[in-house]
């Protein structure tokens, strides 16, 4: 048996499929850009999840750390 979906179908389905899972979970979280040879991965500014201390944590909110 064959998998027609595609790479984001499948994720989507995935990522939606436990019982309190909602759209947003499925949401894209990162771009992927290639130029000259190099791959590029940013944290998409409206990602929920993101890299690091969260807010409120004192490694967040020191400037130094920057």
């Amino acid at each position: 048996m064959s998998d027609d979906k595609s790479f984001d179908e499948n994720r989507h389905d995935q990522l939606t499929t436990a019982p309190k899972a909602t759209e947003a979970d499925a949401a894209p979280r990162i771009d992927v850009t290639e130029h000259d040879g190099v791959t590029r991965i940013d944290i998409r500014d409206d990602a929920a999840v993101r890299p690091g201390p969260g807010q409120g944590m004192p490694a967040a909110d020191d400037p130094s750390d920057r």
